[in-house]
């Protein structure tokens, strides 16, 4: 019997070496020639999701697109090491730039081309950063409740998430991260129990749960975190993306990336479009699927010469 998740995205996943690990992606695109001219969607998720987020954007757009969606090591189908430093031991250290260079040799390796980037929560800066390295490969972007700067804010309940002592066990042993964002990240609607149990299925155990808690942790909160200087020199070079055609949707009740990071990417864009969502929370694309959908269908129906 098929589970809920493989239900709800009946789509195989294809597998990339990366180290010692297997790196696991959706690549979706009809009846068509994976290595046609069709343009590409490459979607990037952030935490705690995986490509299962992504599963209405590859039905909707399938038929006229190659759609592409990669599980971070450690989330969804990939493989999940164990955090840390020693690759002899099958360790993986679980920074923005680890997962930068997994999806930089995912798009070398499938040799895409004409990309949108659609990118939520963490993805935003796991995608942009990428694609800065693949300039010449990117035509558009569309961005979903996202940051690409040093964190201005620290929301307390993921603040709480990394106390010590308790942090990483409620995170890691009772899944809360995963749990409490099924409800919190939701507005408008409640989250069906199918879609909560295909978004929680990957995480089911306290070493699945690995990268949960290491996204978690590899938040800067000061300039000496390793990851603050990868965040700033990525919101350094965002003005230079002014020039893409951008499409900002944003679920303007979400907690995390509250409005403010939406109004800083107006800020280096002032071309994109935005579509604000009023009622809508940070899992936008799940809290008001419809109007995400037709903003993103009507958004890759402009020509991609223009950011208007």
């Amino acid at each position: 019997m098929k589970s809920i998740a493989e239900n709800l995205l009946p789509y195989p996943s294809h597998e990339l070496t990366v180290g010692p690990h297997t790196l696991r992606y959706l690549d979706e695109c009809g009846d068509c020639d994976r290595h046609s001219d069709r343009p590409t969607l490459l979607c990037v998720h952030g935490n705690p999701t995986w490509s299962f987020y992504w599963r209405r954007i590859v039905e909707r757009f399938r038929p006229s697109h190659r759609v592409v969606a990669i599980d971070h090591l450690g989330c969804g189908r990939s493989d999940k090491p164990p955090r840390g430093f020693d690759v002899k031991r099958g360790e993986f250290p679980y920074r923005l730039a680890d997962h930068r260079d997994n999806l930089i040799k995912l798009i070398d390796s499938l040799d895409l081309q004409r990309i949108t980037l659609i990118a939520h929560d963490w993805g935003g800066a796991i995608g942009l950063t990428s694609m800065l390295e693949r300039r010449e490969r990117l035509d558009r972007i569309v961005l979903l409740n996202t940051g690409a700067f040093p964190p201005p804010y620290m929301p307390w309940r993921i603040a709480a998430c990394r106390w010590p002592i308790v942090g990483t066990p409620a995170v890691r042993g009772l899944n809360a991260f995963a749990r409490a964002a099924i409800s919190m990240a939701m507005s408008r609607n409640r989250l069906s129990k199918e879609a909560a149990e295909g978004l929680l299925a990957p995480y089911d155990n306290w070493e699945n749960r690995v990268a949960i808690d290491a996204f978690v942790r590899d938040i800067p909160t000061s300039k000496h975190h390793p990851t603050y200087e990868t965040l700033h020199r990525l919101e350094t070079q965002l003005p230079s993306l002014a020039d893409v055609p951008s499409l900002l949707v944003w679920g303007m009740k979400d907690w995390c990336f509250r409005p403010e990071c939406l109004r800083r990417f107006e800020q280096a864009w002032p071309t994109a479009k935005t579509v604000e969502i009023a009622d809508a929370g940070h899992y936008v694309i799940e809290d008001a699927p419809d109007e995400t959908l037709d903003a993103i269908s009507e958004f890759l129906q402009t020509p991609s010469g223009s950011a208007e």
